[in-house]
């Protein structure tokens, strides 16, 4: 059994019938959603944060796994929900956000609440990473620049990229944007305007490619860098998840 690093653990509050599956986003751990899953779970909501396949153990775990593992566990969390006999809301940040999307496009669910999403990978290197990848394991991350700066030492993720994970992330990406059309319900996007690793214009993307979504909205936070839910503006995002939540539900008001 492989050994969960501290505080990276998955969480589970149990509560209405409204199920929020909460998904975190490459290299990071349900820690980065805590504080979101502790709002929704005080409104009265159920909360389920997963752990994705290969995170929150060893950057080693995680080059044993493929974005197809990546999703499974998020199956899974959608799975044990609908087992409990919630109506299942998916709300991920960055890669999560690209991972609830693609449930939607097989399952159904109320509704998406995609954070910081990103649609494709634009870097300078990322052509040559097929021949990166045999010579450098693990890609050093820049350094971290929270609006906030006392969250670097709360926040838990791998130290590097691994690379071979970073070229399945780019698979997941290419595959996403043929199966977003097949997204049915409400969407929420939500985007820091001064995010640092994933571009704004991945909005505009991603908004065209919803072209089957029943309503597509966008949320732009004006101070926080990629992870909204845990910088300066958390508290903005997490009451506009709630509404949205509350909306697509069926509900007027907060049924806590």
């Amino acid at each position: 059994m492989k050994t969960i690093m501290q505080g990276a653990e998955p969480f589970f509050w149990d509560g209405n019938d409204i199920g929020c599956l909460l998904v975190h986003g490459f290299t990071g751990t349900p820690k980065e959603l805590r504080w979101m899953g502790e709002y929704l779970a005080e409104k009265g909501f159920t909360v389920l944060g997963v752990r994705l396949a290969g995170h929150g153990t060893s950057m080693d775990d995680m080059l044993q796994t493929t974005w197809h593992d990546w999703f499974g566990s998020v199956k899974e969390g959608y799975s044990d929900l609908i087992s409990r006999g919630k109506r299942v809301v998916v709300l991920g940040l960055s890669m999560g956000g690209a991972l609830s999307l693609h449930l939607a496009a097989h399952v159904p669910v109320m509704g998406v609440v995609a954070m910081s999403t990103p649609i494709r990978l634009i870097s300078p290197y990322s052509s040559f990473l097929p021949i990166v990848r045999y010579f450098v394991k693990y890609m050093p991350k820049g350094k971290g620049t929270w609006v906030d700066p006392s969250v670097e030492e709360w926040h838990i993720s791998y130290s590097h990229y691994p690379t071979d994970s970073i070229i399945e992330l780019r698979k997941f990406l290419a595959h996403l944007r043929g199966d977003l059309p097949e997204v049915s319900a409400p969407v929420l996007l939500m985007q820091s305007k001064t995010d640092n690793l994933v571009s704004p214009r991945n909005v505009n993307e991603l908004t065209g490619l919803l072209s089957g979504a029943q309503s597509v909205e966008t949320f732009w936070v004006d101070e926080s860098d990629h992870v909204i839910t845990e910088d300066v503006a958390k508290e903005e995002v997490f009451r506009r998840a709630e509404e949205f939540v509350l909306k697509v539900a069926g509900h007027r008001r907060s049924p806590h």
